[in-house]
């Protein structure tokens, strides 16, 4: 719910021309709200989160409610609005840096980004992957880059992934 909730003020700033990291800080400074999971991403991912938000829906299934379904329905939309806003800049070429979800992690499969990687290239933009654990030259269809250097040249826009350790 936080994790959607702080995406939902990141598409509100964007949408408004306004500073995310200021009205997160001004909500953040409320004692009930705390500082923890307040970074807006690409929406959630991972094994874990969308695997039980499918089975808490399952759950709720006659559950009179409005707030579990919010959640799944914003994840969704979140992951739209960020590939339009990257598609609105008209890159030719889309550099993803690190699809694993954190450092030391090799969940990369579940990685939140991958949803905007779609909706990208089914738009004809090309998507480039660095990754270092991959030792494969492609990965669904999508070039992976080994040398940092030859990566950064070739894209137009770099999206970094939670765990991005900035070696940048």
């Amino acid at each position: 719910m936080r994790v959607a909730f702080f995406n939902e003020l990141d598409t509100y700033a964007a949408n408004h021309g306004l500073q995310t990291k200021r009205i997160i800080h001004g909500v953040c400074l409320a004692p009930r709200m705390g500082s923890n999971h307040n970074n807006p991403r690409f929406g959630f991912g991972g094994y874990c989160l969308p695997k039980d938000m499918k089975q808490l829906l399952t759950n709720y299934n006659d559950v009179p409610q409005n707030i579990v379904q919010a959640i799944a329905d914003s994840n969704a939309i979140r992951k739209v609005f960020c590939a339009t806003d990257i598609l609105k800049r008209q890159p030719k070429v889309v550099g993803i840096f690190r699809l694993v979800m954190r450092a030391g992690s090799d969940n990369l499969w579940a990685s939140s980004i991958q949803g905007i990687m779609k909706r990208i290239k089914a738009k004809v933009v090309e998507v480039i992957i660095y990754e270092p654990t991959i030792k494969e030259a492609t990965l669904y269809d999508r070039r992976v880059i080994d040398d940092l250097a030859q990566f950064k040249q070739e894209t137009n826009i770099m999206l970094t992934n939670n765990s991005a350790t900035l070696e940048l």
